[in-house]
C-alpha cells in the first residue's frame, strides 16, 4: 500500500483522484486546499488529514517521511494551473514522486527546470493524460497506423463547454493563471491528436480571446481545424437550451463517438503509474509545446480549406 499526498483538494478534479487512490487500495494520508469546502472527503477517505495553509501541510509532510509506515511515496496536485511547477517541485523536494493534473506547465522552459529538479531528486513527475487510456482513442490510433503511410485524415475538432459568469472571476478566467483558454481546455485534445497523428508540422491561430480559440494544425498523419470555446452562444441552434456541452470530432466524414468511458480513466492512469507505465516529462512536452506557440502565436486570416467553420461565422 502506497501513501499519497493531495494538493487542490477542493478542485473539480480532485475527487477523481481521490477516488483512484481509494480503488486501488491505497491510503490518502493527508490533503491540503487554501479553501475547505473539501466534504467529499468524507466519502471517499474520512481519516485523512487537512490543512488550508501550505506551511502546516508541508511541515505535517516531512514528519511524516521520518517513518517508513506514514512515509508518503506520492504527491498529487489538482491546484490551479499557474501553481503547478511551485507544488510540484515542492513535492519532489519531499522526496515523492508526482503525479500531476494537465496542463503540467505552460512553456517548455519549466519542462527542463522540472527535469533538473527530477535529477537533483531522484523522483520522477507523472502527468494525467488520460485520453491515452480510453477505448475509442486506442481503436482511432490503430486504424490510422493501419492505413497507407501517405493517407492525411481531415480533421475538423469543436468543443464548446458552456461556463457562467463565476469562470471569469475565478482563477481560470485569468490568463496568467489558467493561461488562456487553449491551453486550460485544450491540452488534452492537443495531447490527443499527437498521440494519434504523430508529430506537430504546422501551428496557426486563426481566432483567440478570453473565451474562445480556434485555428489550424497539420500533423503527419493529419490536418486538424479546431474551435474550443466555454461561450455558449457558440453553441449550435440544435443544442441552444438542451445541453451546456457540444463535442464533435469529426475524421474524413467519420464521428469520433467518445462521450462515453471517462469514468474510470483517472484510476487506470493511476494504476499504469503504480505499474511504472506511466506519462512523464519526455511525453507532456509535444502538447505543451503545441499550447505555448498557441499562446503566443499572432492571429492570422488563415488560408483557405483551413479555417473552422463558427470562425469564418464568427467573422462575417
Amino acid at each position: 500500500m502506497k501513501n499519497f499526498a493531495l494538493i487542490g483538494a477542493a478542485g473539480y478534479i480532485a475527487p477523481r483522484h481521490m477516488r483512484a487512490i481509494k480503488d486501488l487500495g491505497h491510503n490518502l494520508s493527508v490533503a491540503y486546499d487554501i479553501n475547505d469546502s473539501v466534504g467529499i472527503i468524507d466519502s471517499i477517505s474520512p481519516h485523512s488529514e487537512f490543512f488550508t495553509e501550505f506551511e502546516r501541510f508541508q511541515e505535517f509532510a516531512h514528519q511524516l517521511q521520518r517513518n517508513p509506515a506514514t512515509r508518503l511515496d506520492y504527491v498529487a496536485i489538482c491546484s490551479p494551473n499557474y501553481l503547478h511547477h511551485s507544488h510540484i517541485a515542492a513535492g519532489l523536494r519531499l522526496g515523492c514522486d508526482v503525479i500531476c493534473e494537465k496542463p503540467l506547465v505552460p512553456t517548455p522552459e519549466l519542462l527542463d527546470e522540472l527535469a533538473l529538479v527530477e535529477q537533483e531528486t531522484g523522483k520522477r513527475v507523472y502527468n494525467i493524460l488520460q485520453l491515452r487510456h480510453h477505448d475509442a482513442i486506442l481503436k482511432l490510433r490503430d486504424k490510422v497506423a493501419a492505413a497507407p503511410a501517405d493517407t492525411k485524415f481531415d480533421v475538423e475538432l469543436t468543443y464548446i463547454t458552456s461556463r457562467g459568469k463565476w469562470y471569469m472571476e475565478s482563477w481560470k478566467g485569468d490568463n496568467r493563471k489558467s493561461f488562456g483558454v487553449a491551453t486550460n481546455i485544450g491540452v488534452h485534445f492537443y495531447d490527443m491528436l499527437h498521440f494519434i497523428f504523430g508529430k506537430l508540422q504546422r501551428n496557426v491561430v486563426h481566432y483567440a480571446d478570453t473565451q474562445k480559440a480556434a485555428g489550424y494544425l497539420e500533423y503527419e498523419r493529419a490536418r486538424v481545424r479546431w474551435f474550443l470555446s466555454i461561450d455558449a452562444n457558440d453553441l449550435p441552434a440544435d443544442v441552444q437550451g438542451k445541453k451546456t456541452t457540444y463535442r464533435n470530432i469529426d475524421i474524413s466524414g467519420e464521428q469520433l463517438e467518445f462521450s462515453e468511458g471517462f469514468t474510470d480513466l483517472h484510476t487506470t492512469s493511476y494504476s499504469e503509474i503504480l505499474a511504472g507505465r506511466g506519462y512523464g516529462l519526455i511525453d507532456a512536452r509535444h502538447c505543451i509545446e503545441t499550447v505555448n506557440v498557441i499562446r503566443t502565436a499572432q492571429v492570422v486570416k488563415g488560408e483557405q480549406g483551413e479555417v473552422h467553420p463558427f470562425v469564418a461565422a464568427l467573422r462575417s
